[in-house]
């Protein structure tokens, strides 16, 4: 099947091996596009089996990767929620707060949970706290507020679908419903779903990549695809494309720790184009593009029913 989404032809971009020192795997990032520079917050699984954030920089965005020898964020002494490691970042700037907002999964001994921090310079961090307690995932910060209240995507893990709080100061959330629901039966994102990169605007609504599940002969494959909810009520979803925008075909993306996966943290768009950094196989980080007017064409071919 022809996909929406263009792979870049240098794919993969950073593997284990371009990193400054040993570890297992690198992949599923975070990105924020600072104009001069892209920066991705890689998740990097140690040989210990424990993960931790490092910095990576580009001036183009796909080739000269300066990569940082040492984690913005890791498991501290100190903080039990975070015992085990922190994976899976999401970067959002929060024009209010003049600084990138990191919501990321904190791995304790009682399982995954959503945790906050936030930077300025991605040199130095302070973590704003636990946001939902295990067993919770995939947590996404929109950039703005909606009647003075923050949002943010999760999915609870005994939950196939993607949920909605609000909160007024990051600290306290309520107001929970769900804006996905898995769908269940043989669709492509039928056993669970998860938001993936930070909310994007459109004229239309917020343009939400996220990844959905299916389980093939027992094993599962991770696809990317797409919805629009309301710009003032994001809680509200009032668009669904029913086929997938990109899915593992690539040797890269079928093979390594876990095989047949692409999944997308960070992304940015630039010049209407946007721009997807997606771990493959949980192995490497790769680059994908489509035209934002495309997949917002996808969506209204295809409305939410």
């Amino acid at each position: 099947m022809e996909e929406l989404f263009m792979r870049d032809e240098r794919n993969p971009l950073i593997t284990a091996g371009d990193l400054p020192y040993q570890a297992n795997t690198v992949f599923n990032a975070g990105a924020a596009d600072l104009g001069d520079e892209v920066l991705l917050l890689l998740r990097v699984e140690s040989c210990s089996g424990r993960s931790h954030l490092i910095v990576a920089r580009s001036t183009d965005g796909v080739t000269g990767w300066e990569i940082e020898d040492r984690a913005l964020l890791h498991a501290k002494q100190g903080i039990p929620y975070e015992v085990n490691g922190v994976e899976d970042c999401r970067v959002t700037w929060m024009e209010e707060l003049d600084a990138w907002l990191l919501a990321y999964t904190a791995f304790g001994p009682d399982g995954p949970a959503i945790a906050l921090a936030r930077t300025r310079d991605f040199r130095t961090v302070e973590r704003v706290g636990l946001v939902f307690p295990p067993e919770d995932k995939n947590g996404v910060l929109f950039p703005q507020r909606f009647d003075g209240y923050y949002a943010i995507l999760h999915r609870p893990c005994g939950n196939g679908s993607v949920w909605l709080a609000y909160s007024s100061d990051m600290v306290h959330w309520g107001r929970h419903q769900i804006v996905l629901p898995v769908r269940g039966g043989p669709w492509w994102d039928g056993v669970r779903v998860g938001a993936g990169l930070p909310p994007i605007r459109t004229e239309e609504g917020w343009l939400l990549i996220y990844h959905g599940v299916k389980e093939l002969a027992g094993d599962p494959i991770y696809r990317l695809g797409a919805v629009l909810v309301d710009l003032e009520k994001p809680h509200r979803l009032i668009g669904r494309a029913h086929r997938w925008l990109l899915s593992p075909q690539k040797p890269y993306e079928r093979f390594g720790d876990a095989p047949n996966v692409v999944f997308a943290c960070g992304g940015f768009v630039r010049a209407g184009e946007l721009w997807v950094y997606y771990g493959a196989a949980d192995s490497s980080i790769c680059l994908a593009k489509a035209r934002v007017s495309d997949i917002l064409g996808m969506i209204e071919e295809q409305p939410a029913e």
